[in-house]
């Protein structure tokens, strides 16, 4: 034994490293995983290395300014700036290809639109809320008018972490928008002062019944409980994955995560492609007529666009019976937070543009538009394709990923790993410990401000008062060689339905706003 101590002791270090390294390599000759590993022992660790580092080399140091997807990298900085409240501007004029297709102009007035002194927009030039209220048409007991034209997007505790959440709420409280929950659930982190659209998919969590279907009891209860949720929100599909369920495993299932989704510690929960509440349009509409008469709030659907045959039977059935949904989320095929195949998030549902305007169209042209508050959500979270949205229809815009962003968020492109880098997509507490919600939540109302503020300004510059007054013909963009730009109503074929609107100081006196204006 002292012998082999000895000799132990006497071999030089540089000569255990090549014993080690000759171990290694003759592990990867007899081993048949890899190709590259076995055909070029050691040397054939470095490639999977560098693969495995590539999105960050190409982030930091190949991509251009305008080249990355989903975000580029002039997107990104312009939020973070815009969330820590630094110079967002540019200088030497812009670096956009503005000959590129699908380019966004807005066309500005020859005189601005004049704030007059007392103007709400004189008092807060971030004052900026939906010009219609959710609920109003179908008289529901309590119609809901969000008080920020821009809000937190379906994302739920589980997907995000416990911080994240507490930091998104806490930051929508700041700026009068509303918390979308996603179908996780409604835990104690949305409960910071923020307005709540509590969202369900198809497995019902939070609201979810013993045997994994709808329970109207626990809904009622949840809203009694919950004033502070404000609409439900019903989901049919998403951009990144519609009609395709998910597999939440069980390791991932706390005692916390259990209690809020109503579901077993420990066991993988499914959540099935379809709902076990309805299976056809005709009962949808009975059930959320059902959900809206027991709780008194505005119901509404969120879904990505494919056929369209579904939604005209839809449309139909609000005609002749004046029910139906009091708002309609339009997501966008481009995906979003949620994990799915690639075969899913590359190729099923339109993109948001034309999606939305397949809808819109079909609605306006059975004379639908003034019933129904539609929402956009799909990379929206920039003024001017916010505007561009406005033209086209929309009246509030929802933000996932742009709200990830302005909390700290580095497009890593891991959150389906669990091993977010910094806290946002994970549930790690020793990565969500780097999230600080006091300074997180400013992060995000703050971006929300100047988003408000910016769009502002972009429709003072069109002539306009609010952002429901845009028209499609304020709009150009690129779309071909032959046509070098169209207007939106030429590109997409349909004018947009004009919107009530009295004036901004009529949406600030209404007893419906939300925020810190809601009424008591």
């Amino acid at each position: 034994m002292d012998n082999v101590l000895e000799f132990l002791s006497s071999t030089p270090w540089w000569l255990w490293v090549i014993i080690i390294l000759a171990l290694i390599a003759i592990r990867d000759i007899f081993q048949r995983k890899h190709t590259i590993i076995h055909n070029f022992p050691l040397v054939g660790h470095l490639r999977y290395w560098l693969e495995s580092i590539g999105p960050e080399m190409r982030q930091y140091f190949v991509a251009n300014n305008r080249e990355e997807l989903p975000f580029n990298r002039i997107e990104r900085g312009w939020v973070y700036a815009s969330s820590k409240k630094e110079n967002n501007y540019e200088g030497f004029g812009t670096d956009r290809d503005i000959y590129q297709h699908q380019h966004i102009f807005i066309n500005n007035a020859m005189m601005p639109f004049r704030i007059k002194e007392g103007h709400p927009h004189a008092i807060d030039n971030t004052f900026l809320p939906c010009a219609k209220v959710i609920g109003a048409y179908n008289k529901r007991k309590k119609p809901y008018r969000p008080a920020s034209i821009i809000n937190v997007s379906a994302m739920s505790y589980g997907s995000l972490s416990a911080k994240a959440i507490d930091s998104l709420n806490k930051g929508v409280a700041m700026a009068d928008a509303y918390h979308n929950t996603g179908e996780g659930g409604l835990s104690p982190y949305h409960s910071n002062g923020g307005d709540v659209v509590f969202h369900f998919g198809t497995g019902y969590f939070g609201v979810r019944s013993k045997d994994g279907g709808f329970s109207m009891e626990k809904m009622v209860k949840l809203v009694e409980d919950n004033p502070f949720v404000r609409a439900i929100e019903v989901k049919l599909s998403q951009g990144a994955k519609p009609g395709k369920g998910g597999v939440l495993p069980g390791k991932k299932i706390s005692k916390e995560i259990a209690e809020i989704r109503g579901v077993e510690v420990g066991k993988d929960v499914l959540s099935p492609p379809t709902h076990k509440a309805f299976a056809n349009v005709p009962e949808m509409v009975d059930f959320i007529e059902s959900i809206a008469e027991n709780t008194g709030l505005p119901v509404g659907i969120k879904a990505a666009i494919g056929k369209l045959e579904q939604w005209e039977e839809l449309a139909d059935i609000m005609l002749k019976t004046g029910k139906g949904p009091d708002f309609i989320t339009i997501d966008g095929g481009e995906g979003g937070t949620g994990a799915a195949p690639p075969s899913f998030a590359d190729h099923v549902s339109l993109p948001w543009v034309y999606g939305f305007s397949d809808i819109y169209r079909l609605f306006k042209a059975k004379g639908l538009c003034d019933r129904v508050v539609f929402i956009g959500s799909g990379k929206l979270g920039f003024p001017a394709k916010a505007a561009m949205a406005f033209a086209m229809g929309v009246d509030c815009i929802n933000v996932a990923r742009e709200a990830m962003l302005s909390i700290g968020c580095i497009q890593a492109q891991i959150c389906h790993t669990n091993r977010c880098p910094t806290g946002i997509a994970t549930q790690s507490k020793w990565l969500q410990n780097g999230i600080d919600p006091t300074l997180k939540s400013v992060r995000l109302a703050q971006y929300f401000k100047t988003f408000k503020k910016e769009l502002i300004e972009i429709t003072h510059a069109a002539g306009y008062e609010h952002p429901c007054q845009f028209k499609m013909s304020d709009i150009e963009m690129n779309v071909d060689d032959h046509n070098l730009s169209k207007e939106l109503d030429k590109a997409y074929m349909y004018n947009k339905a004009p919107v009530p609107f009295e004036g901004m100081q009529h949406l600030k006196d209404c007893v419906y706003l939300g925020g810190k204006h809601k009424s008591t």
